[in-house]
Formats: structure tokens, C-alpha cells, sequence
């Protein structure tokens, strides 16, 4: 919740069955609107993402005062956003459909309408609201991307001036960085075994020829990690298993073991990295310290593009709402601010003018998915 970069604090409304429910509209955004529903509910995921972080008390009380202040702002910022991608004929067709493909290869249901139930159960919505959530999610990125993140750079002297007054941060331990496939020989028979074995060795024939290594565990390895392109992260020596220690400690970037007898089936690992003991030159670290230049600046680049977007949109929002992201000077007056009564509208009219939305991060998986695949962490200590 640093920023709406890192974090989309987006919001569904739970509906009653009955078509005549009427919705009290706080806001008006362009063609769409916001109702008091969407706000509530916001509020409610708020609270529970807090409570889930461990937030108790008082200190809970506090960092929900602090947030929940910002809700009507952001759900104004998300549908600007999704109306500006449409203004720039943004398309995630493509984007989705691939995004959803593999989803349902790490789900293992290969079947559209069970993959459809899948994906409700996990989602507690149905899939046409899970599918349009994922779809403005990935709008709102794209827009990001191309109308603030692609007009920003950082000047490599400053990444140089970084380098040089925080060199206490850039002192490495060794420690060697993998990516793993897993051929799984779980509850197989011998010949089940032996095909699992003859499979691992023309993966690693295929990875030594040059094909990528992330892509092949993705579409290959029954590890967790395949979600991750078969992403390990990094070790100290003495933080593996003895017998993959000895296999990669002492190989250069690049290097594909054969593969290993694990436990859980045959295990093939790459050298993404082996880190150096010692200072790390700027130029192993400027990719990072260009992110850590590059994060605190989007927060007020994309504040003033989202100004700039209330300032040309057509806004009201009713009195005793506070869009604390408003443009200055910007008149957002109720239509009739001496009408005492509230306005409301239909359920059927509510979802006719928007689309329902769910808190997504920047990647939209399906909050918790287990797909029962095998992992190999036990093997590497």
C-alpha cells in the first residue's frame, strides 16, 4: 500500500440477488460511476488485508484511519486510468489470453468449464468478474507504463553518485544463484521412472544447445517454482544440500548440471550467478540501484499524471465524500448541491456503467492456488 504503483487498492461490490436494489452514487467519473457499495466494501479489504498483515489494536485503528482515507481517491485514480486506456486503443487481449493459459497449466484443469469453477472457488467471484478485473488490472498497468514509467530515465551519474556514497550496501558474501527443473517420479513405476529420467536428460541436452532455461521450466517442471520460471533465488555456501553444492558451487554463469537423483524425481539446476565475496562493481549493480532510484520517483510522476487526468475528466463527487487525489482549482460539485435527497440508481444500471473490481498487485494471480505440484526445495538442503 507504499504507492498505487506497487499496489492497486481496487474494490468489488456484493450484490444481492434482488434487481431493484437501488445504490447511493458518491461520484461520477466520466460515463462511470462510484457508489457508496464499492467504497464500503473497499473498506472491508482494507481491514482484512491489515489484520493479515499481523495489524492488532490500536496500531490497527491507525494504519486503517491513514488508508482508508485514500479509497475514494484511488477508485476515482483506477477508472480514469481504464478510461484513458481505452481513449489509447489499449488492447490486453493477447496479454490475458496468455496470462490465462498459464494459469490453467499450473492449475492442471485443462477443461474451460472446470477451469471456470476453479477459478470462482479460489476467487469467491464469478469468472466473467475475475476475467474483467484481471483485464483492467493489466489497463491500468500498460497505461502506467507508456504515459509516466517510459518518460521517466535516471541519468547513469547518478546512479554513479549512489554507487559511490552507498558502497557499504554493495559488500557481497558469495553466493551462487539457480533456476531448477523437477521431473517428478512420485508414485511412478519403474518404466514411469526411466521415461521421467530419459525426459530430464533431453532437457538438458535442449538448455545446453541454448534454449531458455526460465521458459523450459515453466512448461516443464512439476516444482513449485515453475510458476517462477524455476527461479530458486540465491545461497551462501553451506546453505545446500552437500551433493548440489559440490555439483555448482565452483562453475561459472551459465552452467546446467545433469540431471540429479532427488528424492521427489530427477533435478536439473542452472548457474544464474555466482556473487562474488567482496565489493561488487557498479557494474553488477546498476540495474539495481537504477530501481531503487527509479521507484521513489513514479509515486509523484504518476500523482501529477492522475491530476492531469481529473483536471480535463468530467468529476462530481457528492458532499461529505474527499477525493484527496483532486486537482486543484477543479470544480467537482454535486450537479444539484442543494438537493438534499441522494441520488441512487439500480443494480441492473450500476452494472451496466462499470465494471466490478478486486484488490490486485501487478501480477493478477488467483489468490490461493495450490495445484498440487511437487516442490524440490527439500532436496537442495
Amino acid at each position: 500500500m507504499k504507492f498505487l504503483v506497487c499496489l492497486l487498492l481496487v474494490s468489488s461490490v456484493a450484490w444481492s440477488s434482488d434487481p431493484t436494489l437501488v445504490e447511493e452514487i458518491v461520484a461520477k467519473v466520466n460515463g462511470d460511476i462510484v457508489t457508496r457499495g464499492d467504497l464500503d466494501h473497499s473498506r472491508q479489504e482494507l481491514l482484512g488485508a491489515l489484520q493479515q498483515q499481523g495489524a492488532t489494536g490500536a496500531a490497527l485503528q491507525k494504519e486503517f484511519a491513514e488508508h482508508s482515507k485514500d479509497i475514494l481517491r484511488e477508485r476515482i485514480d483506477q477508472l480514469l486510468l481504464i478510461q484513458k486506456a481505452k481513449d489509447l486503443n489499449i488492447n490486453v487481449d493477447s496479454e490475458f489470453s496468455k496470462y490465462q493459459a498459464d494459469l490453467q497449466k499450473q492449475s492442471g484443469i485443462a477443461d474451460p468449464e472446470k477451469f471456470q469453477e476453479y477459478v470462482r472457488q479460489q476467487t469467491g467471484v464469478p469468472f466473467e468478474d475475475w476475467r474483467n478485473d484481471t483485464k483492467n488490472s493489466m489497463l491500468q498497468r500498460r497505461v502506467i507504463s507508456q504515459e509516466v514509467g517510459s518518460k521517466m530515465t535516471v541519468k547513469h551519474e547518478d546512479v554513479q553518485k549512489y554507487y559511490d556514497e552507498h558502497k557499504t550496501e554493495f559488500v557481497r558474501d558469495e553466493r551462487v544463484f539457480l533456476r531448477e527443473i523437477l521431473i517428478s517420479t512420485e508414485g511412478k513405476d519403474p518404466a514411469g521412472v526411466a521415461a521421467a529420467e530419459k525426459k530430464a536428460k533431453d532437457l538438458v541436452a535442449r538448455a545446453r544447445k541454448g534454449e531458455r532455461f526460465p521458459e523450459m521450466a515453466r512448461d516443464n517442471s512439476e516444482a513449485i517454482t515453475a510458476k517462477n520460471m524455476g527461479e530458486l533465488g540465491g545461497f551462501k555456501k553451506g546453505e545446500l544440500n552437500p551433493i548440489i553444492e559440490g555439483l555448482i558451487w565452483n562453475q561459472p554463469k551459465g552452467y546446467i548440471t545433469d540431471p540429479v537423483r532427488v528424492d521427489a524425481g530427477f533435478n536439473i539446476f542452472k548457474v544464474e550467478e555466482h556473487q562474488k565475496a567482496g565489493q561488487a562493481d557498479l557494474s553488477d549493480v546498476e540495474q539495481e540501484i537504477t530501481e531503487k532510484l527509479y521507484a521513489p520517483r513514479m509515486q509523484p510522476k504518476m500523482r501529477e499524471f492522475l491530476t492531469q487526468l481529473r483536471e480535463t475528466a468530467f468529476l462530481e463527487i457528492k458532499p461529505g465524500y474527499i477525493d484527496t487525489g483532486a486537482a486543484p482549482n477543479k470544480s467537482t460539485a454535486w450537479a444539484d448541491p442543494g438537493e438534499l435527497k441522494a441520488q441512487t440508481v439500480s443494480k441492473d444500471k450500476v452494472v451496466a456503467y462499470k465494471q466490478r473490481h478486486k484488490k490486485l498487485l501487478w501480477a493478477v494471480p488467483v489468490p490461493g492456488t495450490s495445484t498440487g505440484e511437487t516442490t524440490s526445495s527439500s532436496s537442495l538442503k
